[in-house]
């Protein structure tokens, strides 16, 4: 199910099986190059997203393909918002061993966590833990800058 919405935004539902991640994070790529969105910016939002969404598939709904995910998305001018919730029973973040500590550098928990943290401005796991929300802010895209010769933009315009 899919529903537009004003300027930037929409909203879907998937269910929960993995093949649905790479169609939506194309659906968002798609959307943030609309809105001019930098590559580097589209890569880390295609990473945060996918570790969320499989995060929510596999460990929210734990692959019970009958359980939705359900995520909607606000592109804006300077910044990417992204709400995604499952109908498992939530989970404290806080819980999830540090996969930097000596003791779990070899253990696989906590990767996805720190990736989202990582390329994300903004990360919060509302409770019970089943709904989170990210967001990315960018730099205006156009910021005038002093070239070689003292001239804005490449311009004769000081």
């Amino acid at each position: 199910m899919h529903s537009a919405h004003p300027e930037g935004s929409f909203q879907v539902s998937i269910a929960s099986d993995p093949s649905e991640v790479p169609r939506v994070q194309e659906e968002i790529e798609s959307r943030l190059r609309l809105h001019q969105f930098d590559d580097r910016d589209i890569f880390s939002i295609r990473l945060a997203l996918e570790e969320a969404l499989v995060n929510a598939i596999k460990h929210g709904n734990q692959l019970d393909r009958s359980k939705k995910v359900y995520i909607e998305c606000c592109i804006q001018q300077d910044r990417f918002e992204v709400g995604i919730a499952d109908e498992g029973p939530g989970f404290n973040p806080e819980d999830v061993p540090d996969p930097l500590a000596d003791e779990n550098l070899e253990r696989c928990c906590g990767r996805g966590l720190l990736l989202i943290r990582h390329y994300m401005t903004e990360v919060v796991y509302h409770p019970p833990g089943n709904r989170l929300t990210m967001s990315k802010l960018r730099k205006s895209i156009v910021e005038p800058y002093l070239n070689g010769d003292g001239y804005l933009n490449g311009s004769a315009e000081r």
